[in-house]
């Protein structure tokens, strides 16, 4: 492990997407997307994306500069097209546009075709915080799950993110895949040597597998619960509640018919890539009760489950959100650590784009 200043680390993201061709004020906000990520402790989604993204732009996939176009809204709705655009540079547009429209109306959901990964889905929820307004973000992404009985991956491991403003207590800030495991922390398992736990995979046949580097070989992550005795069915329909407001909504890829960012994922060239979709939502408190009383009330929420008794071996009964929240107050401190494999390939990254690599140093 390596740590690196915050703000060096920005610094290299930054020239980075500016080398691949974005404007210096896009570049910033994916930055800041890629190490908010880090900050918070979901570095599956942080700098190690980077790969995934230069990629993207070699295999001219994606648009730096994408025309991003408002295809048809009324006063609280909106569909944007992405313009294949980086989804760390659509996605803020849409999720601010969402929070202008809550600002008219009450609510504002906005859906988005034609993009690509947006990294941690909680950035844009916590963006409805500031302006006393909850706030949701949601994507599919690459088929790697296996709905119930199937034997193959069909749909992503589509995130939903919830972020709730509260009073004297810290926001509630809801942020997961809705498969029982990411794939970046697939990745990271399999690049440390270390073995996935056991009921998350499934090989090509259907058979339990702890092997992190399954989906490569035809494998598939299991819903949210596993078998039907344990409720996978009912991962199987958050995952698809995801799929269907994200992409069948706005008009994108859905499903298996996501054309993937990933090589070792096979693909029907035929297929139109229409990229894959986000929703966002964005609701103003005080369109139901005036924000100081709602704000007070869900501080009682929160002190309630806070204060409730743990099992034996845990300190404390968490709110969604500590731990991120308490990662990223150590780690603007201390700096962020990644892993050597990383490192490794961010030195790649620099020399194929002639970056000086003395930033990360």
């Amino acid at each position: 492990m390596k740590r690196f200043d915050v703000e060096n680390l920005r610094r290299f993201i930054i020239e980075v997407f500016e080398k691949m061709g974005c404007s210096p004020q896009d570049s910033l906000q994916a930055a800041d997307i890629l190490v908010r990520a880090e900050l918070r402790g979901i570095s599956s989604h942080g700098a190690m994306r980077l790969v995934e993204y230069v990629n993207l732009f070699k295999n001219k996939r994606v648009n730096v500069k994408p025309d991003i176009e408002v295809v048809n809204q009324t006063a609280g709705t909106a569909l944007i097209d992405g313009g294949k655009g980086f989804g760390l540079i659509v996605a803020p547009k849409a999720m601010k546009l969402a929070i202008d429209k809550a600002k008219d109306v009450g609510t504002g959901w906005v859906s988005v075709r034609n993009s690509y990964h947006f990294g941690i889905a909680g950035y844009f929820a916590m963006m409805a915080l500031e302006h006393d307004m909850i706030g949701i973000a949601m994507t599919n992404a690459n088929p790697l799950v296996a709905p119930t009985y199937s034997m193959g991956p069909l749909l992503g491991t589509n995130p939903i993110a919830v972020a709730v403003p509260a009073g004297e207590e810290p926001s509630y800030v809801a942020d997961f895949a809705t498969a029982p495991i990411a794939r970046g922390k697939l990745d990271q398992k399999y690049a440390s040597g270390l073995q996935a736990p056991e009921g998350l995979l499934q090989d090509e046949n259907g058979n339990p597998v702890t092997d992190p580097d399954i989906l490569s070989k035809g494998g598939a992550i299991k819903t949210l619960g596993g078998d039907e005795e344990h409720g996978g069915h009912k991962g199987y329909c958050l995952t698809s509640i995801v799929d269907i407001l994200s992409a069948v909504l706005p008009g994108a890829n859905f499903g298996p018919l996501v054309v993937p960012t990933l090589g070792y994922l096979a693909t029907d060239k035929a297929t139109e890539d229409k990229g894959i979709g986000h929703f966002f939502g964005a609701i103003r408190i005080d369109a139901f009760q005036t924000a100081e009383e709602f704000k007070d009330y869900m501080d009682l929420w929160i002190r309630t489950f806070r204060n409730a008794t743990p099992v034996e071996g845990q300190e404390a009964v968490l709110i969604p959100g500590d731990i991120e929240r308490i990662s990223e107050l150590e780690k603007i401190k201390e700096g962020i650590s990644l892993p050597d494999n990383v490192v490794k390939k961010l030195m790649s990254i620099a020399v194929e784009l002639k970056i000086s690599s003395r930033i990360l140093e």
